[in-house]
Formats: structure tokens, C-alpha cells, sequence
């Protein structure tokens, strides 16, 4: 295959027929002998706005593409590279117990598939309920406002992502092609095929629900099992060896490895974690979700060109006079602010778009960094710190999500009403004073940033710009140290994903998992 980079063409071409166009006059060939071509990576180009471009990247297949390459003389295109995943080859050592995974959120589930693929028979225990009956507690929850402290948005097969807009962005080098692995494994499964080549691909809640239940069907046909209201309670060691497990306070099940997937917000485990493993504190951060009408954003960021196009996102990073990092994170297009808790008497928010992105608003959470020297350098220092500001941010609402808008935060008193925004959220809301429960630092952070964030984003600190209060579960506040084959101070213990605080969101959690199964897999035998 050939491949052709920087093709551009108009948002308003139809772009099917204009591609192909392109193509072919690119490579200076007749409609004859193109054969096929793939589209490798699509972006949007809006620098230079009322123009705004499609950008491909595409694998042609040609009859006589040697032929062709030798004439063309072009840094843009070139010999297709072989970008092919190869899994690693098995071990010797025998295992006696099949291997555990602890959740079933993207690290999980993804490390479960690859063993299950390899023939390692994988047993997921999962705190929570299946999918389907997770989402009636999360829906109830979010209508009667009753909270399910084992199934919710953060907790029950899927993991938090599932509840979230589906992103699949990351910054992680692939030169191994896991990412594109885990693509093909969404795609094989339900998600929408653009996934493999967007610049910004998402799934959305709606769709990814299907796809994880079909993963899990998938896992068990090759061997794997999952039993669903299994909390992990204890780990039984020798030595410095691990034995078994005990979940739900009573059954030992034998265990040789086992793959700590738990996600961020376990917090009762990593506190039954700390009496036997070394836990770090890490950097994190927090800070709000805000809401903006959407065609704002779609007009900032495309201008007259937004007709053509779906609806826009953005990335906004700034350092504060103090030298504090505040940045949007989880931006979600056309999508919910939604309650979020995990605990009785906490609140914490998160987004969450559906695959369409339909709604008349967007929101994103704009955090600041906070590190150990904010909240304490004891291990679970970091968890603490997120319960106290939970707390008081549902004491403040009185159980629902507190909100205010920009220009009532801006003078320090409680909002009264609303503007021309509407709050677009999942679970019930109410008007408050949001800087009563910041920490000083947060709220100057968000003083300073706003207003310059306003120059790149025209209205995004419009008055009636809503805010939602607390967004504090952006990463894990722990490490589990591991070493250079994945696993902890303990053997067999293996430590992944973003609750291991090796991970951040839904694509870089999956290639952990899978990573962490591959060590697996270089040790052992299949059970």
C-alpha cells in the first residue's frame, strides 16, 4: 500500500467524491487503477478561518504501486509502514490458578480480552452489577437522587468511562500499535468505524454500553468468566508471595496473578491495599465543570464553516501567576453535566455525551493541579483531601449538584437565577455560592484563567457561563509502585490502569491492561 499524507479538502465538498478526486491526482494514476484506499486519520484544520479543511492521512492500494512510487518524488507519500499489533510469545512457567482481574473497567476488560484471546481462561470479579442493570441504578439515581454505593457511575462493569462521552484520545507512543489494537477491538464489537481514523475519536455513552457488553460475551466464549458483586476484601499472602484472595469478606479463592484494575474511586480497597503494598501520593487535580452553549463554541472555533461540520470541542491550558496549571479536561460536545458520586453524603460531577453529541450545550471541566504539598504526603493523604471537598460540596447542595453562574462567582454571592444558558445535566440541581467550599487557591486559580480563556474562546466567560460544582475524580491521588514487568513489591500482584495511577481515561487504561496481560502471558503457560 501507498501512503498519502496532508490532504486537504474544503468542510463543504462532499467528501467521499473529492477524496478520491485527490487521490488520483496525487498519484497521477486513472480512475482504473485505484483499487481501494483507507482512510488512516481525518482532522479539521480551522487556523485560518473563513477556510476551514478536512486533513487526511490514506493507505491506497494499487495494481502497480512500485511503478508509481519511483516517479514520485514527495515527502507526503511513501511505502505504506506494517502497523500490525504482534502479542507476545507465551511462557513456561505453569499456572495453577487461573489469573484474577480486579474491575472490569477499560484496563480490566481489555487485559481480560488479550488473556482470554491467548488462552489464559481469566476470572474478572466485578463489585458491582452488569451493565444493563447498572444502568437502571445510575438512571434512579439520577431521578430520585438514590444512591447505590456498589453500582453507579463509578462503579459496576464498564468502569467510570462508561458513564462519560467516550473519548478516545491519547498522548501515549504506540510503537507497538496496542492502541490500534484496542481500536479494532471497540470497532469488532459495536463502536462506529471513524474511531480508527478521527483526530478526536469518541464513542459516546449510548454506544460504548453496547459495545462492553458485547466485549464481556466475547471474554467468556474464549474461556474467561466474570462474577459480578465480588468486592476484592483481602489479599492472603506467603511471605511475600501471593496465595489467594478473599472477596465479599469470606470466600479465598487461590490466586497465583492477579491484576488490580480497581479504577479511582475504590477507595476502601486501596485503604486494604496499604497494610500490605507501599502506596504513593501523586499529583492530581480539581477544580469545575462549566456549560456554554454549544453553537458559542461551534462559531469560536469554526467559525462560518461550523455548518458543515459536527459539533466542535476545545483544549484550553493556562499557568497562573503562582505558577498552577489549569487546563479543560473531558470536554464534552453536545452532551450532560452528571451527578457522579460513589459515596453516601459526597458529591462529585463528570461529563458524558452520547454518540450524536445533541444536546444545546457542551461542558468541560477546568481543573487545577494539585500536588502532595496541597493536601498532605501520607499515602491516602491525596483521597482524603477529595472527601473532604465532596462533602461539602453535598452539603451545600443539600444533595444535588450545586450551580452558579460566572458573573455571581465573580462577585462572591449566591446565584438567583439563571441566564441563557440551560444546565444540562443528569440528576437534580440547585443555585448556590460555589466559592463557599474551594479551597482560596482553586477559586484565584479560576479568577485569573476565565478572563484569558475568554480572548482564545470569545464568551466562554460570558456572565451567565454556568458553573458545577465539585470535579474532583479527574485521575487517581495514589501509585501502586511496580517494577519494569509490571508487577508490585509483591509478587504476583500487578498493579493497572488509572486507579494504579498508571493511566488516564479510557484508551490509555486499555493499553495498561494490555500490557500487564502481556507480562502475564511472558511468564506463564495458559492455564
Amino acid at each position: 500500500m501507498i501512503r498519502i499524507r496532508e490532504i486537504k479538502i474544503p468542510v463543504s465538498k462532499p467528501q467521499d467524491i473529492h477524496l478520491k478526486k485527490v487521490i488520483i491526482q496525487k498519484l497521477n494514476i486513472s480512475n482504473q487503477e485505484l483499487i481501494h484506499y483507507v482512510i488512516k486519520r481525518q482532522s479539521i484544520d480551522a487556523r485560518h478561518k473563513p477556510d476551514v479543511y478536512y486533513v487526511y492521512e490514506v493507505d491506497v492500494t494499487l495494481n502497480n504501486e512500485e511503478k508509481v512510487l519511483s516517479r514520485i518524488k514527495s515527502p507526503n507519500i511513501f511505502q505504506a509502514p506494517n502497523e500490525e499489533y504482534i502479542p507476545p510469545q507465551k511462557g513456561e512457567t505453569p499456572m495453577t490458578h487461573c489469573p484474577i482481574i480486579v474491575g472490569s473497567g477499560p484496563a480490566g476488560l481489555f487485559a481480560a480480552y488479550l488473556l482470554s484471546e491467548m488462552g489464559y481462561r481469566p476470572l474478572i470479579i466485578e463489585r458491582g452489577k452488569p451493565i444493563a442493570e447498572r444502568i437502571k441504578d445510575v438512571e434512579d439515581f439520577w431521578q430520585n437522587n438514590k444512591l447505590n454505593p456498589e453500582s453507579n457511575v463509578s462503579f459496576g462493569e464498564g468502569g467510570a468511562g462508561t458513564f462519560s462521552d467516550g473519548k478516545l484520545n491519547t498522548l501515549v507512543k504506540d510503537s507497538r500499535f496496542i492502541g490500534k489494537k484496542v481500536f479494532e477491538i471497540f470497532v469488532k464489537y459495536g463502536a462506529p468505524e471513524e474511531i480508527m481514523y478521527s483526530s478526536h475519536p469518541h464513542i459516546g455513552t449510548d454506544v460504548l454500553r453496547t459495545v462492553i457488553a458485547n466485549i464481556r460475551e466475547a471474554i467468556i466464549q474464549m474461556g474467561g468468566q466474570i462474577l459480578y458483586n465480588t468486592q476484592l476484601t483481602n489479599i492472603i499472602l506467603n511471605y511475600n508471595k501471593l496465595e489467594a484472595i478473599e472477596v465479599n469478606h469470606q470466600e479465598k479463592i487461590p490466586c497465583e496473578a492477579l491484576i488490580l484494575a480497581t479504577g479511582h474511586s475504590a477507595r476502601d480497597t486501596y485503604e486494604m491495599l496499604s497494610q500490605y503494598l507501599k502506596l504513593e501520593s501523586k499529583p492530581f487535580a480539581i477544580g469545575l465543570r462549566v456549560i456554554h452553549l454549544q453553537q458559542m463554541i461551534n462559531e469560536s472555533q469554526y467559525g462560518s464553516a461550523s455548518k458543515y461540520l459536527p459539533n466542535a470541542s476545545y483544549k484550553l491550558t493556562y499557568q497562573t501567576s503562582q505558577g498552577r496549571g489549569i487546563y479543560s479536561f473531558c470536554m464534552c460536545p453536545g452532551g450532560y453535566v452528571v451527578n457522579a458520586s460513589s459515596e453516601p453524603n459526597h458529591l462529585v460531577v463528570n461529563g458524558m455525551s452520547n454518540y450524536l453529541r445533541d444536546t444545546k450545550t457542551a461542558n468541560s471541566a477546568i481543573i487545577v493541579t494539585i500536588t502532595p504539598n496541597d493536601y498532605g504526603n501520607e499515602p491516602l493523604s491525596g483521597i482524603a483531601y477529595q472527601r473532604e471537598l465532596e462533602s461539602l460540596t453535598y452539603k451545600l447542595g443539600k444533595g444535588n449538584i450545586p450551580i452558579q453562574l460566572w458573573q455571581d462567582f465573580l462577585l462572591n454571592r449566591k446565584s438567583t437565577s439563571l441566564g441563557t444558558v440551560p444546565p444540562i445535566v443528569k440528576g437534580n440541581y440547585t443555585l448556590a455560592n460555589i466559592r463557599e467550599i474551594l479551597p482560596s487557591f482553586i477559586t484565584e486559580a479560576l479568577l485569573e484563567a476565565m478572563p484569558v480563556f475568554n480572548k482564545k474562546i470569545h464568551g466562554f466567560a460570558n456572565p451567565d457561563t454556568i458553573l458545577c460544582a465539585i470535579e474532583s475524580r479527574t485521575s487517581s491521588p495514589v501509585r501502586i509502585p511496580r517494577n519494569e514487568n509490571y508487577e508490585s513489591q509483591i509478587q504476583g500482584i500487578y498493579p493497572c490502569g488509572e486507579g494504579a495511577g498508571y493511566a488516564g481515561g479510557i484508551t490509555t487504561s486499555a493499553i495498561d491492561g494490555i500490557k500487564v496481560a502481556e507480562s502475564i502471558i511472558k511468564k506463564y503457560r495458559p492455564f
